[in-house]
């Protein structure tokens, strides 16, 4: 027989008054609470870097930012702060400002990017064998195709 805990009841009940996918929250056994953009960044960080703060907007990780992907069409209309790298993937919005290597997993697909970092910064996009795919000096912003990106090194 299943048994739904009242913690759990009321957290669905909740998510649906708020009406919102974005704010919606999943327990896991450990007990801890789980944001879909958190879920989201989880899909494609190799690492599973613990965050560092939570909200229903946005995951923050040390040198990283994931927030919802602006409905964009292109580079144009990606908002990205000087010093940062900024890309869509999988409707996520990964905002970059921290200078080390980033381990991936499931980057996919395509998606505009802005490299709005010091002038002249190289940004490295690796294969699974840890050689340069593709890069980008700043200030460039475009779309690019992530298939597949194993790392990036966002300076």
């Amino acid at each position: 027989m299943n048994i739904i805990k009242p913690a759990a009841l009321l957290l669905a009940a909740s998510a649906l008054v708020a009406g919102s996918t974005v704010a919606a929250t999943a327990a896991d056994p450990g007990g801890t609470r789980v944001t879909a953009l958190q879920q989201a960044a989880d899909q494609v960080l190799a690492d599973k870097p613990k965050p560092l703060h939570v909200s229903a907007d946005a995951v923050e990780y040390e040198g990283l930012t994931v927030t919802e992907a602006p409905r964009t069409k292109g580079a144009q209309d990606l908002a990205c702060d000087y010093g940062h790298l900024c890309m869509v993937v999988k409707g996520t919005k990964f905002d970059f400002y921290k200078c080390q290597t980033w381990n991936l997993t499931n980057w996919t697909g395509d998606g505009p990017f802005t490299n709005n970092q010091t002038r002249g910064t190289v940004a490295k996009f690796f294969n699974q064998d840890g050689s340069v795919r593709w890069t980008s000096t700043a200030y460039q912003a475009g779309t690019a195709t992530w298939d597949p990106i194993w790392s990036l090194r966002p300076c």
